[in-house]
């Protein structure tokens, strides 16, 4: 412990100044080839995704609900991906690995926020795909711009009530030492193993409300999932079912590989995965997710390859 970690204890304040992140800390001949690797992914994360978003802005032919809620997608996308990285690459550089309590309060707040505002919002991209394939006549009297603002809004609400929860459960809790946290950001399990008093109460609340704003919009998901693929079954036109299967596959495999890594981090008994696979698990969720997301919709959504390629053909085009 460094001098200056702790101040003086007291019973009533957290002695705890500041704790030090030890993610990927083990390998250190491979500080620099990682550095290297996580700023690419991270590089490709922000491009891809204000690529899609400026894609979006752009196209008036996207400029209908569906691509609304993709490019809030790709916003919550660079948000939490940044809350987490950028940190994470000065710590492969750089000797002292601590960040500041409050720098810690700030990281999971932030990070609680955009990661359950993203559960909610693939809820309202799920209710959209419903409705424009199980009610069609309806959908544009429904999924209005006023209806899309508020989903969003209520994404955002959700994941601040979720997060105000969340920070609050955690740094409750007094800090009085060791400081070292086994992850490499502020993230809720590794911290509540450094707390000094009993976590009982604190992880009940943790796993109450991460299955509450996991299994909410999970269930929303698969009920219009389900009556989509039932429409899909009948239509009669093979290319109606084309398209159909294509703007929806695309959701499907971003939310199964979303909820995948959250449900495992989040929702399962206390210390039934080590501290390496937690670690593992939540990179997917805090950095690969958000790289593969412009990705998964681009080249499974014909639409966005057309809009693409269109956008191509005129900046090559000679003026």
């Amino acid at each position: 412990m460094k001098p200056g970690d702790l101040a003086l204890p007291s019973s009533n304040h957290t002695s705890v100044t500041h704790f030090i992140l030890l993610g990927f800390s083990s390998y250190p001949d491979l500080q620099k080839l990682l550095f290297g690797t996580f700023l690419l992914i991270y590089t490709m994360t922000v491009v891809g995704n204000l690529g899609m978003m400026a894609l979006i802005l752009t196209d008036t032919r996207l400029h209908n609900p569906m691509y609304f809620f993709l490019s809030v997608l790709s916003f919550l996308d660079i948000c939490y991906s940044s809350v987490v990285t950028p940190k994470l690459l000065v710590n492969f550089l750089a000797s002292d690995k601590s960040i500041s309590f409050e720098g810690c309060v700030a990281q999971l707040t932030f990070f609680v926020v955009h990661v359950t505002a993203e559960s909610f919002l693939l809820a309202s991209m799920a209710f959209d795909r419903f409705m424009a394939i199980c009610r069609p006549l309806h959908y544009g009297s429904v999924m209005t711009r006023g209806t899309c603002l508020q989903l969003v809004a209520a994404s955002y609400a959700f994941g601040g009530a979720n997060s105000a929860i969340q920070t609050g459960n955690v740094f409750a809790l007094p800090f009085c030492g060791p400081n070292q946290v086994t992850h490499f950001f502020c993230d809720i399990p590794p911290l509540l193993h450094l707390a000094c008093a009993d976590t009982a109460t604190a992880e009940v609340v943790l796993y109450i409300f991460s299955a509450l704003v996991t299994l909410l919009p999970a269930v929303v998901i698969l009920t219009s999932y389900s009556f989509v693929l039932v429409a899909i079954g009948r239509m009669r036109s093979a290319a109606g079912r084309e398209k159909a299967i294509s703007t929806c596959a695309s959701h499907f495999l971003a939310i199964a590989i979303f909820y995948g890594t959250v449900v495992f981090t989040y929702v399962q008994p206390h210390g039934a995965t080590s501290d390496t696979n937690g670690q593992v698990v939540s990179v997917f969720y805090t950095i690969i997710i958000p790289m593969l997301n412009p990705f998964i919709y681009s080249l499974r959504n014909k639409e966005v390859k057309d809009a693409l390629q269109r956008k191509l053909q005129v900046s090559i085009l000679p003026c």
